[in-house]
């Protein structure tokens, strides 16, 4: 798998709402750089599996549209008797 990459903002939200995450539920000061360091290591450690779902989850609706669509091509199929 090649690395995620996110925009200088994206990361910016992603390390603010983990600062956050910490001062409200934890009642911890989480630093910037700490911050920072948590959100390489959540994405290189336990990022695959989020995004694994996320796939499993886009093959499961994709499969389901094709069964739909199968469904269809056979329902306009013409009695050849």
């Amino acid at each position: 798998m090649s690395k995620i990459e996110f925009t200088a903002e994206q990361r910016e939200m992603m390390v603010n709402k983990l600062q956050r995450y910490f001062e409200e539920e934890l009642d911890q000061d989480l630093g910037q750089f700490d911050a920072e360091f948590l959100l390489d290591f959540l994405g290189k450690n336990i990022g695959a599996h989020f995004y694994n779902r996320g796939l499993h989850d886009a093959r499961a609706i994709f499969e389901a549209r094709i069964e739909t669509i199968d469904e269809d091509i056979y329902g306009i199929e013409k009695d050849v008797n």
